[in-house]
């Protein structure tokens, strides 16, 4: 018996070509998804006032809580520019925009993450110590991102975070920083606790020994035996110029630097650790 055709066969080889050729031709004349806009990172230096300051002032928090994250990136600028040029409009607000920073620093996306750290960097240059003062941890949130953010591997990333690190330290009195990074030497990750070193480094260069004695010196004698032993070299190198500044400024005004040096040590920490601190400082 014959067989009857079949009406959905699939189609012979040169359909099934002709077919593919009709449908490469619909998606290339398709036109391209649309690329990312290009963010540009202005700096501190060029940003200018805003016309109506008083009049902006009020929407900033809203604008910089956006869904759309280009509008997210101007108002993070606009923030910079309220705190260099209108800093008293600013200050009343100054912790809700600082938890908003820390926000955008989350974001996935690097243009936003770069213009959150650069905010910070002109939030630090202009308020200093009156970051601190806050409620709601808004500042030990954004410490915590800036050494997470310094800690990563996109590098351009990492280096603005660097430079918002370094404008903390530059703007901030050293005492009060220190009780701020104090518990980040001890953070899981070995890396946090490296940029924690160096940012404590930096700080406690800028100090005397009545700042020192203020914060505690032998607890800080303590934190940089603890650092000198950390698992990366960055840890171990910012503990060395800790200690290097704790001596310089204990033994300023004692004649046997060294023996003065070796009972403080002897007396304050166990032997381990009173011989490395020692033997670092005995090429001074």
């Amino acid at each position: 018996m014959a067989l009857k055709p079949i009406d959905n066969a699939l189609p012979l080889p040169q359909e099934t070509a002709k077919f593919g050729a009709n449908e490469e031709s619909k998606t290339a004349s398709l036109p391209p998804p649309p690329a990312d806009p290009i963010i540009d990172y202005i700096s501190s230096e060029n940003l200018e006032p805003i016309p109506d300051p008083e009049s902006e002032i009020h929407g900033l928090v809203e604008e910089l809580d956006s869904k759309n994250w280009i509008k997210v990136c101007e108002s993070l600028n606009n923030v910079r520019r309220f705190a260099l040029y209108h800093s008293l409009l600013l200050m009343p607000i100054l912790e809700k925009v600082m938890l908003v920073v820390v926000k955008a620093m989350k974001n996935p996306r690097s243009a936003l993450c770069k213009t959150s750290i650069m905010a910070s960097s002109d939030i630090f240059k202009v308020f200093g110590d009156q970051s601190l003062d806050s409620t709601n941890n808004a500042f030990d949130s954004l410490l915590l991102q800036l050494l997470l953010k310094a800690s990563q591997d996109k590098r351009f990333v990492c280096e603005e975070a660097d430079r918002a690190l370094n404008e903390m330290v530059k703007s901030m009195t050293p005492l009060s920083l220190l009780n701020k990074l104090r518990p980040y030497v001890r953070h899981s990750s070995p890396r946090v606790r490296a940029k924690a070193a160096l940012t404590i480094s930096n700080s406690v260069s800028k100090m005397g020994l009545e700042g020192m004695n203020e914060f505690g010196l032998v607890s800080l004698v303590q934190m940089a035996a603890d650092l000198l032993s950390d698992r990366l070299p960055e840890a171990r190198e910012a503990a060395r110029n800790i200690v290097t500044c704790i001596y310089e400024a204990y033994t300023r005004n004692e004649e046997q630097k060294q023996e003065s040096w070796q009972n403080f040590c002897q007396s304050n920490l166990p032997p381990i650790h009173a011989q490395s601190m020692v033997k670092i400082t005995s090429s001074q």
